[in-house]
């Protein structure tokens, strides 16, 4: 069965209902390992050894964080900075080329309404261009960019909405899963 690495960076998952109920639902797949990246970088120690086992061990990865003025959390561009900078211009043969050609998907949550991700909304800019650094990166690195997961109003829903997200989300790491599964298939055997 192929594997789903879900990197949670959240700087402070014990207060989040939002990427909590998210990363809740996603770790009952049976193909999916989540990483609560704060937990498992403590001090802002990142394992770089660690984090590209990890990486290399996956078929799909999913970097999941709220948005924080418009941007990620400090850990997740420090994890790119050790990680990624080490796999692509220190070890590109070993390590960066045999990362190219994973599917990356961002999973997002954010504390506003859709409506104000626009130009003429509050914050002026869309999802898509606050997102834009990450999709960048996904093409250095040869990652097959996904149309993000976003979750608005994250901090305000209810229970029941909550619960609806987690499962949308479950849905579509699942989804992702069968569809990945059966274009590697497909072309396998031509």
């Amino acid at each position: 069965m192929s594997k789903t690495l879900i990197l949670l960076f959240h700087p402070d998952l014990n207060r989040s209902r939002a990427n909590a109920a998210l990363s809740t639902a996603a770790a009952r797949l049976p193909h999916v390992e989540v990483v609560d990246m704060q937990a498992v970088c403590k001090d802002g120690g990142i394992d770089a050894d660690r984090e590209v086992a990890r990486l290399l061990a996956a078929d799909r990865i999913v970097l999941q964080f709220p948005i924080q003025w418009y941007s990620t959390p400090p850990l997740l561009k420090a994890w790119q900075d050790a990680v990624l900078t080490r796999m692509f211009y220190m070890a590109y043969e070993s390590e960066g080329r045999l990362l190219e050609g994973k599917p990356l998907l961002v999973a997002a949550t954010a504390g506003n309404v859709p409506e104000a991700y626009a130009p003429a909304g509050a914050n002026r800019f869309t999802m898509d261009e606050l997102l834009r650094p990450l999709e960048a990166t996904a093409h250095r690195c040869g990652l097959h960019w996904q149309p993000p997961f976003l979750l608005f109003r994250a901090d305000k829903l209810d229970d029941l909405a909550l619960h609806g997200a987690a499962s949308d989300y479950a849905a579509l790491l699942e989804t992702w899963r069968r569809d990945d599964e059966r274009r590697y298939l497909a072309e396998a055997w031509g």
